[in-house]
């Protein structure tokens, strides 16, 4: 089954959190693996969108955040001039 038009895959809207919350909390990919005790590659992957992080490597990467898993599954929120 294709997925609907204009809806963003999760895959993708996790990696595109996890990347703003991990740069607003001044982490690099590798440090922020390291806090994790996941692998930088892992962690590009997740924002890249093409790795598909369990429940539980979800919660690890909230935690390590100081946000609720939730927060990394939200929508996704675009303003309608591109910004």
């Amino acid at each position: 089954m294709a997925p609907f038009l204009g809806v963003m895959d999760v895959r993708r809207r996790v990696g595109i959190n996890l990347k703003k919350f991990r740069e607003e909390r001044g982490f690099s990919q590798e440090a922020f693996a390291d806090h994790c005790g996941l692998h930088r590659t892992y962690i590009s992957g997740i924002e890249r969108g093409v790795r598909n992080p369990t429940v539980l490597i979800v919660e690890k990467i909230a935690k390590a955040l100081k946000i609720s898993a939730a927060e990394l599954l939200q929508e996704i929120k675009v303003s309608s001039r591109g910004e």
